[in-house]
């Protein structure tokens, strides 16, 4: 089911599918094939483009994933430890460079260096495997130990679970390798966009934790109807959130989730 998921998005991700009926309705329209229909189709795909590289589109749809669960306010005074779940690694390019390269949710590598300082007895979990598109390379979680010191953190504090490919293998695979107890408290880190369906799974894996949420992308309310003045990122913001959406109904139809939108 992995493999065939990631190559069905890559197709059906909204640039990407917007792009390929914006190039075959004009394509066709300039061959006269069915020129009328194809042009319709051609200006479709084009419309949808600018709606989702211009509009706030993307924001509204990513606003109610991340106020879903608010930042954590004030924190804990002790925790048992925290998981940081994988996807801000460049992992290509913090092999080829021997620098750590973070990508557009790099907050969570940040957030790690972060907690790791204020709970310096705290037991830290990173989860991540191979990128999908770089299945030879060194998986995600190893990396970020070997480059921890950059963090300020040591090494041997960190626990990795480098078999994963999915949010649902992270919380299977981590609560087994923690084997959390009653009365623990465990923080769990990713981008606010993700955290709903994070949570709702590892509900479902019996691993209780409390939200620890970064890598923010909506604005706030008075910021609503901004929209963007670069499409590429307001394409970008759009393929991450609408697969956020999808992967929440797939989850819960899976059984994978407690919920449709998990709650605090």
């Amino acid at each position: 089911m992995f493999v065939p998921g990631k190559l069905l998005w890559i197709v059906s991700t909204p640039s990407n599918s917007l792009t390929i009926l914006a190039f075959l309705g004009l394509a066709a329209a300039c061959l006269r094939v069915m020129s009328r229909k194809a042009l319709f189709v051609g200006a479709l795909g084009m419309a949808g483009l600018l709606v989702c590289g211009f509009s706030p589109l993307a924001y509204w749809l990513a606003t109610p994933l991340e106020t879903r669960f608010p930042q954590l306010r004030p924190l804990p005074a002790q925790i048992t430890g925290f998981v940081v779940l994988g996807g801000g690694l460049r992992t290509y390019e913090t092999e080829e460079t021997g620098a750590l390269s973070l990508n557009d949710a790099g907050e969570r590598i940040l957030a790690l260096g972060d907690l790791a300082r204020r709970y310096p007895s705290a037991k830290i979990v990173f989860t991540g495997g191979r990128d999908f598109f770089d299945p030879r390379g060194e998986g995600e979680a190893d990396l970020v130990r070997r480059y921890a010191q950059t963090l300020g953190v040591d090494p041997s504090r960190i626990m990795v679970e480098s078999r994963s490919r999915s949010t649902y293998e992270n919380a299977i695979f981590t609560r087994e390798m923690v084997q959390p107890r009653d009365g623990e408290t465990w923080l769990l880190v990713t981008s606010a966009w993700h955290m709903p369906r994070s949570v709702g799974t590892f509900r479902r894996a019996g691993f209780p934790v409390i939200p620890y949420p970064v890598d923010f992308r909506a604005p706030g309310p008075a910021y609503a109807w901004r929209g963007f003045y670069e499409v590429a990122r307001g394409l970008r913001l759009t393929d991450v959130v609408t697969k956020e959406w999808i992967g929440l109904v797939a989850y819960r139809l899976m059984g994978r989730t407690d919920a449709f939108l998990p709650a605090p």
